[in-house]
């Protein structure tokens, strides 16, 4: 089964429906050519913190000058505040981006980010702050063992129920080597919330497609799920049976997309998937390869089919991608993720949240 693109595009709520608005709009401006790549976190308090990518400068290259800024809500989502706040510096040669948050079982927030001195040197770092995000504790790399430009995503590290932290990353160069498209992905997991950290073996790929950006999500039968950005017209899928040790070989998904990164969380509330991502088969020549439409999906199997499929953004000139989901309560569900324009060649240069009731998603 492929998931084809739909039409059936959403703008603002009409009063009595469920809703689907969106709630923040991050654009470039004056020192700040681009915005993008963040997480959020719910405090014990009720605020919502969302950290993101902010660049300074006049470059928009995944190179150039950014550090980490927040903005809270007080309800829920609907608004939010409008300065940024510093939350971490751009303490890297080049910057600090790609922003994972999560609440650790312990009760502690995490907080992941790029720390990118140069082209052979990026690797995902943590920080720990136990007063609710009010302040973080030194870094810590996660990655100490491989040297070289790995890229994690934002909103891409998971808590394993027996309290295994992990995180999959993509490999592109090494000191000594030559960028690769094709990366080499790993996972990456800690058994002591974040101190120390341990590589899986390298993720086999015999389908001879670019592997970039990859995911992960816990089944219900306690394997780990790898979804990949790849080459070849769909998300590509790799399992581990032994909580991340070894991976199967990759094997073409049911999931039609350009490439470009999905991202995949479980819905509290019914313990169903859903999937965000760029539902785009290649087929209308219109949008062939582009980062468009934004489109959810839902899965009652773990990921073997997917129904419910519609789209959040369905703009042919608009360009959306790097997504985070983030539950506020059983009823509500935000999601960033960049919003640029083809033409106006701000691609990622724009960040987006809109606030969904879960209920559209069964719509």
């Amino acid at each position: 089964m492929c998931l084809l693109w739909c039409a059936n595009g959403c703008g603002q709520t009409p009063a009595g429906e469920p809703e689907n608005e969106r709630v923040l709009h991050l654009p470039p401006g004056s020192d700040n050519p681009r915005n993008s790549e963040g997480d959020f976190i719910t405090l014990k308090d009720g605020r919502i913190l969302f950290v993101y990518s902010r660049y300074t400068g006049e470059s928009t290259s995944d190179h150039a000058p950014a550090y980490l800024a927040g903005r809270t809500s007080s309800d829920g989502g609907k608004t939010w505040s409008t300065e940024d706040r510093l939350i971490v510096e751009r303490e890297g040669d080049m910057n600090v981006m790609s922003v994972s948050l999560l609440r650790l079982q312990n009760g502690n927030i995490a907080l992941f980010y790029l720390r990118k001195n140069a082209v052979t040197d990026c690797i995902p770092m943590m920080r720990i702050s136990t007063d609710e995000g009010d302040t973080w504790s030194h870094p810590i790399a996660c990655i100490t063992d491989k040297k070289g430009y790995f890229v994690l995503n934002n909103d891409r590290v998971i808590q394993l129920q027996d309290g295994r932290l992990m995180m999959a990353v993509a490999l592109h160069q090494t000191p000594n080597g030559e960028w690769k498209n094709e990366a080499s992905l790993y996972a990456y997991y800690s058994d002591d919330n974040g101190q120390s950290w341990v590589s899986s073996e390298i993720v086999p790929n015999e389908q001879g497609v670019i592997t970039q950006e990859p995911g992960l999500i816990e089944l219900k039968d306690g394997r780990i799920m790898m979804y990949i950005r790849a080459s070849g017209g769909a998300q590509q899928l790799s399992y581990s049976a032994d909580r991340g040790a070894t991976w199967s070989p990759i094997e073409k998904s049911n999931i039609a997309s350009p490439l470009s990164p999905a991202t995949i969380k479980r819905i509290p509330k019914t313990g169903d998937l859903l999937l965000v991502w760029n539902n785009n088969d290649g087929s209308n020549p219109e949008i062939k390869d582009k980062r468009t439409p934004l489109t959810a999906a839902i899965s009652n199997d773990d990921g073997k089919t997917w129904s419910h499929i519609k789209d959040i953004e369905t703009d042919p000139d608009g360009w959306y991608c790097y997504i985070a989901i983030d539950f506020v309560n059983e009823d509500r569900v935000l999601l960033s993720y960049c919003a640029g324009s083809s033409s106006q060649k701000t691609h990622l240069s724009v960040t987006d949240i809109r606030r969904l009731d879960v209920d559209w998603l069964y719509l």
